[in-house]
């Protein structure tokens, strides 16, 4: 067990200290023994019951997940989609068989295990030892305590320890690599021909209604769905920032509470020589090159500014020589320990008598120093500042909500009283339709459905206060409406009439090219002017468009040369001729390796899938659409 956790330790640290949520959404160990009760659940898992808190706090996560993987671009409709909601619930099922598994199997994960995988986490360690104290303070800025984190902790090792037996132990054959890798690698030699539509416009000969019967016949491409433009006033604590100002004593306090915080690490850039015992020889090697680090060092207390000149000729670290022996800054703790102690007893510009390492002698220079002292108060102030107003934003934003919701409601038929409510004029959006927005409004589909509701467009009401993104509320109503219509002939005809022109010259190309293909294959002239032949792969197209090249790839090979065709996107029809098929000849055993790798965790993530959809089975899980669905 302690091997596993050995092996996934750094899997495990880096998916919560970068706070990526993984699919399995966390919650606390503890809430593995308790049972949720009434209508507060989403779903069961035999006895257990998911509650509305925990699926609550499980989506938050994998929107705000979302929102740091997308840099904050994601679109809004997509955080709020039933798609989401309910990816986020299966998770939580998952997750809740597989610890149910865990437990019943008697696994456990020791204190004395979660206290060594923590203990050497780096962000957890000052100076090259565990401070609880960071610990507490980096846990604190997340929302946690330490108890909440090793209960997470704890869990997800579980479960590691319960998917890994299946996602680790599926089995590729080097064979089934290796024909994969081939087939992935081969190239071909292909020429093409291309019947363009275009070509074959002067042979199309329209019925003169044919225009007029298409459009009779096809009305709802011709419509115009319904348009609103819409007033709307949003309510954030990003918002509500300009409008905080915290008192200065508050912020005085929180710069004195919190000083270590403010503390700038010293670090120190220095240069040296390093002069290493020849391998193998003994204490006379080491005699010898300590002799020529002192003739070195006297050398350089005559004559400081060759230092660099003598790093770049003398010293055997290659990695610094050719910099003049430059290492740039490092905090203490960064290197060996003699070669530490002296550089951070030193002055800056003064050079080392010869300095003994397990990696030889060291003559070292202190170019220069920098941080060891905290920042001022006044430097220190806009930060706090900063921190601060988010807070009192925060909280006003939670104090506003509630009124701001009730206002819209109390006040339907105006935005004014919201609007003053939270100090900010309403915003007015460009024409929308039911399934497309423009950008002075934001995108998201719960707020479209609300503005085309009965109650805000026919009775026109506000809507309610609607989240279109984490700790975002608008409201808005509909300012102007435009019902749904139907084109008039008249403003499509020259580009209806065009179409159905283009689509016949594709019928005709096509047509044409299938009877070239024909004649092509069975040896036949066939009037094609090939292009020049472009040798290509899969993962190498050379600008071949990607359907010829599809084609290209499935056609059979085993006569060469080979005739294919396909039908060009937008009409036409092109025409291909493979003339070499070259298999790689590389050595490709890395390659094989990755793609062996590939296959398995593929083929280990189907075995885990049907694992847990036999264990869904044998746990009668059930899953409240109505309750997930509510929003």
């Amino acid at each position: 067990m302690f091997n596993l956790i050995e092996k996934h330790r750094k899997g495990v640290m880096i998916g919560i200290f970068i706070l990526i949520i993984p699919p399995f959404a966390f919650f606390g160990i503890d809430s593995y023994f308790q049972k949720g009760a009434g209508a507060d659940v989403v779903a069961t898992v035999g006895d257990y019951k998911v509650s509305q808190g925990e699926f609550a706090m499980a989506l938050r996560e994998r929107q705000e997940m979302l929102q740091r993987m997308s840099g904050g671009r994601v679109d809004p409709a997509m955080l709020d989609s039933t798609e989401l909601r309910f990816s986020v619930v299966d998770n939580l099922v998952q997750q809740r068989l597989l610890m149910d598994r865990a437990v019943r199997a008697g696994l456990v994960i020791t204190d004395r295990q979660v206290q060594d995988i923590v203990g050497n986490v780096e962000a957890f360690r000052e100076n090259g030892k565990f401070s609880y104290a960071r610990y507490e303070e980096l846990l604190k800025g997340q929302g946690m305590t330490p108890v909440i984190f090793e209960q997470r902790m704890r869990q997800d090792l579980l479960v590691d320890h319960v998917t890994h037996a299946y996602t680790a132990s599926a089995f590729v054959s080097r064979a089934e690599a290796a024909l994969l890798q081939r087939i992935s690698d081969q190239q071909r030699e292909i020429s093409h021909f291309v019947l363009s539509a275009e070509r074959f416009v002067p042979q199309v000969k329209l019925e003169a209604d044919a225009a007029k019967k298409y459009y009779d016949s096809h009305q709802d491409e011709f419509r115009v769905p319904e348009q609103v433009r819409i007033e709307f006033v949003s309510l954030s604590a990003d918002s509500l920032l300009a409008q905080m100002q915290p008192p200065a004593a508050e912020v005085r306090k929180a710069y004195d509470d919190n000083l270590k915080r403010f503390e700038v690490k010293e670090a120190r850039q220095a240069s040296h020589i390093l002069i290493t015992p020849d391998a193998g020889g003994g204490a006379d090697a080491k005699k010898k090159a300590r002799a020529r680090a002192e003739e070195l060092y006297a050398q350089l207390k005559k004559n400081p500014r060759d230092f660099a000149e003598l790093a770049k000729k003398y010293s055997q670290d290659p990695g610094s020589a050719t910099n003049g022996g430059d290492l740039g800054f490092f905090e203490r703790g960064a290197m060996v320990k003699a070669f530490d102690d002296a550089v951070f007893s030193m002055k800056a510009g003064e050079i080392s008598a010869p300095v003994e390492s397990e990696f030889g002698y060291h003559i070292i220079r202190l170019t220069a120093v920098r941080g060891g002292k905290g920042k001022t108060f006044e430097e220190a102030r806009p930060e706090i500042e900063t921190e601060l107003k988010k807070q009192l934003a925060g909280r006003k934003f939670a104090e506003l909500a509630e009124a701001f919701s009730n206002t819209l409601f109390e006040q339907s038929d105006s935005l004014k009283a919201a609007a003053e409510l939270v100090k900010a004029a309403p915003q007015k959006s460009g024409w929308i339709t039911r399934n497309s927005v423009d950008n002075s409004m934001p995108g998201n589909q719960k707020l479209l459905q609300a503005v085309f509701s009965e109650d805000v467009l026919k009775n026109k009401r506000n809507t309610e206060a609607i989240e279109v993104a984490p700790g975002v509320l608008v409201g808005a109503r509909v300012a102007e409406y435009k019902p749904a219509t139907i084109q008039p002939f008249d403003q499509v005809s020259g580009a209806l009439q065009k179409k159905l022109t283009l689509q016949q010259a594709g019928q005709l190309a096509a047509q044409e090219g299938r009877a070239k293909l024909e004649a092509l294959k069975q040896g036949k002239e066939a009037q094609v002017t090939w292009s020049a032949p472009l040798l290509a792969g899969r993962g190498d197209p050379k600008g071949i468009p990607v359907e010829v090249l599809r084609q290209a790839f499935k056609t059979d090979v085993s006569k060469l040369p080979a005739y294919a065709g396909t039908e060009t996107p937008g009409g036409g029809y092109t025409l291909l001729r493979i003339s070499k098929v070259q298999e790689s000849t590389e050595s490709a055993r890395d390659k094989q390796n990755t793609i062996a790798q590939t296959l398995r965790q593929v083929a280990g993530q189907a075995e885990l899938a049907a694992y847990l959809a036999s264990l869904k089975q044998k746990s009668e899980v059930k899953i409240r659409k109505e309750a997930i669905e509510k929003k």
